[in-house]
C-alpha cells in the first residue's frame, strides 16, 4: 500500500506546510511592528509653561475687618426747653463747633437778670460793710469801742464777700446755661437722622438725644488675626509704619489704603485671634461705620525673590521639586527650597535660575527625559493677588523652607 501517494496524506503535509508559514510570516510582521513602534520617552507631552522670575515680592496676612467711626457723638441738650430753631441738615457734613440747634434763650436771660441784680446788691452791702469796718478801727485806735465790736464788724465784711463770690457764680452759672441754648456740633463729621424737629420740648434727661455726629474723616477698621502672626507683625511695628488695605466683601475691589495704629492688649481666648486697628484717611467716604471690609496687612517685602506660580511647586518621597524644561525641550526634576507661598506665587531659595522655563501644568504625565511641547499660558508671575474668598488667609512658610531639598522621586 503506498501511503505516500494517498491523497489524503498529502492534504495533511499541504495544511501543515501552510500553517507554518503563516506562523513565520506573524512572527516576521510582529518584529517589524515592534521596530516601528517609537519608545515610551519619545512621546511628545503637551505641557503649560512660565518663566522664573526675580523681583520684589511682598508678604501679606489677611484678616476680616469691621470699620468703626473714630468718634461718635450722641448731642443732647445740656438744660431744658423748647427748641425753636434746627440749623443742619441731614447728612451735612459739619466742622467743630458749627451750630446745630437753638433752644429757647428768654428764660435763662431772665434768669442771669436776676443773678445780676442780687449780685450788685450783695456788692453795695460789702462797700457798706467795708466802710463801717474801717470806721471802727479808727474809733479801737482811741479806746473808743470794745475789741469785741471791731471783730463783729469784721465778720460781717467777710459773710458779705462769700455772698458776693455766691451771686458771681450764680451769674457765670446763668450765662453758662445762655451758651447752652446754642447746641453746636462737639465733633467734625456727618450729621445723622434727624431724630427731633423744632418746636418740641427737650431735656437734659432725655436718653435718644437730637442727632448723631459720626466722624468718618479718618475712619478706623478694626480686624482679627491669629494668635500666632501677632508677635511678627508687633516686631515689624517697631520698625516703622505698616501698610493695610481695605477690600470690599468680595474681596476684589481695593477700597482704601491705611496704616496700622495698634495692636489690642489681650487674645481673644474663644478664637484665637488677636484684635488690630488701622486708621485710614477716608477722604473720598468710600468707608463707612459697620461696614464689613477684607483687610491686607503688609507685613514684610522680601527683596530679589524667585518667583513661581505655585502650581510649579511639587511634592515627593524625597522633598520639594519642579520639572524644568531644558533647551532641547526635555524636563529635568530638579529639587527646589520654598521660603514662602503668597497668593499664588511661591518664592524660591533655591534650586532655579531667573530665566529658566518652569512646568505648570501637566506634572502628572510627566517623568525625567521627557519629551515635551511647551505651551504657554500668556500669565507672567504679577504681583502677589489677592487671595480668593476663604482661602488660607496667612502666609504660612513650607515646612522644608530653610532645609536642603533632596531628590525627587516619582
Amino acid at each position: 500500500m503506498n501511503l505516500l501517494g494517498s491523497k489524503p496524506v498529502v492534504k495533511v503535509w499541504l495544511l501543515l506546510a501552510a500553517v507554518m508559514g503563516l506562523s513565520v510570516a506573524l512572527i516576521n510582521c510582529s518584529g517589524a511592528a515592534s521596530k516601528a513602534a517609537p519608545a515610551r520617552g519619545a512621546l511628545i507631552m503637551p505641557v503649560s509653561v512660565a518663566t522664573v522670575e526675580q523681583r520684589d515680592l511682598p508678604i501679606y496676612l489677611n484678616g476680616l475687618g469691621t470699620v468703626t467711626a473714630f468718634n461718635t457723638v450722641v448731642v443732647k441738650s445740656r438744660l431744658d426747653g423748647q427748641l425753636v430753631k434746627v440749623a443742619f441738615r441731614e447728612g451735612q457734613e459739619v466742622r467743630e463747633g458749627e451750630l446745630l440747634a437753638v433752644i429757647d434763650a428768654r428764660p435763662y436771660e431772665v434768669a442771669l437778670s436776676q443773678a445780676q441784680a442780687t449780685l450788685f446788691k450783695d456788692q453795695a452791702s460789702l462797700k457798706d460793710a467795708r466802710t463801717n469796718l474801717q470806721r471802727y478801727q479808727d474809733l479801737f485806735k482811741d479806746g473808743i469801742i470794745a475789741r469785741q465790736q471791731l471783730d463783729t464788724q469784721d465778720s460781717l465784711v467777710g459773710q458779705f464777700e462769700g455772698a458776693v463770690r455766691a451771686d458771681q457764680a450764680a451769674v457765670d452759672n446763668a450765662k453758662l446755661n445762655l451758651v447752652y441754648t446754642r447746641i453746636t456740633a462737639p465733633v467734625g463729621g456727618r450729621v445723622g437722622l434727624r431724630m427731633v424737629d423744632a418746636g418740641n420740648m427737650v431735656h437734659a434727661s432725655d436718653q435718644t438725644g437730637m442727632l448723631v455726629i459720626t466722624q468718618l474723616k479718618p475712619i478706623a477698621v478694626v480686624f482679627t488675626l491669629p494668635e500666632d502672626k501677632l508677635p511678627a507683625v508687633a516686631q515689624r511695628m517697631k520698625g516703622g509704619t505698616l501698610q493695610v488695605e481695605a477690600f470690599d466683601r468680595d474681596n476684589l475691589v481695593k477700597l482704601a489704603v491705611g496704616k496700622l495704629q495698634t495692636i489690642d492688649n489681650q487674645i481673644d481666648t474663644t478664637t484665637g485671634t488677636g484684635r488690630l486697628k488701622a486708621v485710614f484717611d477716608n477722604k473720598d467716604n468710600v468707608l463707612w461705620p459697620n461696614q464689613f471690609v477684607n483687610i491686607r496687612l503688609q507685613l514684610e517685602v522680601r527683596k530679589d525673590s524667585k518667583l513661581v506660580p505655585a502650581a510649579v511647586v511639587q511634592r515627593g518621597p524625597q522633598g520639594t521639586f519642579a520639572y524644568v524644561v531644558k533647551a532641547d525641550k526635555t524636563v529635568e526634576a530638579r529639587p527646589i527650597n520654598v521660603a514662602v507661598t503668597q497668593g499664588g506665587l511661591s518664592a524660591v531659595d533655591s534650586g532655579l535660575n531667573p530665566g529658566e522655563t518652569v512646568v505648570t501644568d501637566g506634572q502628572d504625565k510627566l517623568q525625567p527625559g521627557s519629551k515635551v511641547e511647551p505651551r504657554v499660558t500668556g500669565r507672567r508671575v504679577e504681583g502677589a493677588p489677592q487671595a480668593a474668598p476663604g482661602a488660607n488667609p496667612s502666609a504660612v512658610p513650607q515646612p522644608g523652607a530653610g532645609q536642603p531639598a533632596g531628590s525627587p522621586g516619582r
